[in-house]
C-alpha cells in the first residue's frame, strides 16, 4: 500500500514537471522570437522639389577690342576686373535613384543672384571719366549628380552646365563729348559641386551646397547709338555660391 502510494506520488510529480515546463517554454517562445526594433533606413530615391538661399560672389572681366566712338576713352587692350558680392538664391528640382548606399541623380536649378560693380576709367589722371556698370542677374544650371549614402546623410559631388545672365554699361558725362550704351547677353559655361543633405523624415531634406561655376567670353557694343563703335570682350569669369538646401521628397515608388 505505502509503495503503491509512493510511485503514484512520484508519477504526479513527473508529470507535473514536464507540465510546468513545457507551459514555461510556451510562454516564453513568443518573446524569444519577437522581431528586434530596427530604425528604418533612409530612402533617397524619387522626385524632389525645394528651395536655396546664401551668397555669391563673382568676378567681372571686359576689355576693349574696338574704339571709334567719340566719347570712348579706353584703347584696345584696356580693360578692368572687379569683384563683387551678393545675396543668392533660388530652387531646385531633380530626381534621385538609388542602388545600396550610392545615389545618382539628375538636378536643374534657377537662382537669382546680386552680384554687381561699378568702375571709373581714370586715363586722363584723376578724372573720374567713363563709369562702367556691370552685374549678373540670374543664373541656371543642368547637372549630375553622385553620391554615398549613410543612413539619413548624403554627400555628394555634381558637375553640368550652368549659364547666366550678364549686363555691362558705360556712361561718359562729362563734356565736351558724352555718351553712354549697354547690353545684355547670357554665357554659357560650366559648373561644379559638392555637398551635403540629411534626411530628417523621410520626405523633408537640408542640406549644405558650395558651387563652382565660369563662364564664356562674348562680345558686347557699347556704343549705344552714337557714331562710331566701343566694342569689348567679357564675361563673368566666376561665380562661387555656398547656399543652405531644403527640398521635399515625394514618396513616390522606387
Amino acid at each position: 500500500m505505502i509503495k503503491s502510494k509512493l510511485v503514484a506520488t512520484l508519477a504526479f510529480t513527473a508529470a507535473f514537471g514536464v507540465g510546468a515546463a513545457s507551459a514555461a517554454d510556451l510562454a516564453a517562445r513568443p518573446y524569444g522570437n519577437a522581431p528586434l526594433f530596427v530604425d528604418s533606413v533612409f530612402n533617397w530615391a524619387g522626385f524632389y522639389i525645394g528651395g536655396n538661399v546664401g551668397g555669391a560672389g563673382s568676378t567681372e572681366q571686359w576689355a576693349n577690342t574696338a574704339n571709334t566712338s567719340l566719347f570712348g576713352d579706353l584703347a584696345p587692350g584696356q580693360g578692368f576686373r572687379q569683384r563683387g558680392t551678393g545675396v543668392f538664391g533660388g530652387g531646385q528640382m531633380g530626381y534621385n535613384w538609388q542602388a545600396s548606399n550610392y545615389v545618382f541623380g539628375l538636378e536643374g536649378t534657377i537662382a537669382g543672384l546680386d552680384n554687381r560693380g561699378t568702375a571709373f576709367n581714370t586715363v586722363f589722371g584723376i578724372i573720374r571719366d567713363d563709369q562702367f556698370s556691370w552685374r549678373a542677374d540670374w543664373m541656371a544650371t543642368i547637372t549630375g549628380r553622385v553620391g554615398y549614402a549613410v543612413t539619413n546623410n548624403l554627400f555628394y559631388v555634381k558637375g553640368g552646365y550652368a549659364g547666366v545672365n550678364n549686363r555691362l554699361s558705360v556712361v561718359d558725362a562729362l563734356p565736351p563729348v558724352t555718351g553712354s550704351g549697354s547690353q545684355t547677353q547670357w554665357h554659357n559655361g560650366w559648373t561644379v559641386g559638392a555637398g551635403w543633405e540629411y534626411g530628417i523624415t523621410q520626405n523633408w531634406i537640408v542640406g549644405l551646397e558650395y558651387d563652382y561655376a565660369t563662364f564664356e567670353s562674348k562680345s558686347y557694343q557699347l556704343a549705344g547709338t552714337g557714331p562710331g563703335l566701343y566694342t569689348f570682350d567679357a564675361k563673368p569669369r566666376d561665380i562661387q555660391s555656398a547656399v543652405v538646401r531644403l527640398s521635399y521628397k515625394f514618396g513616390w515608388p522606387r
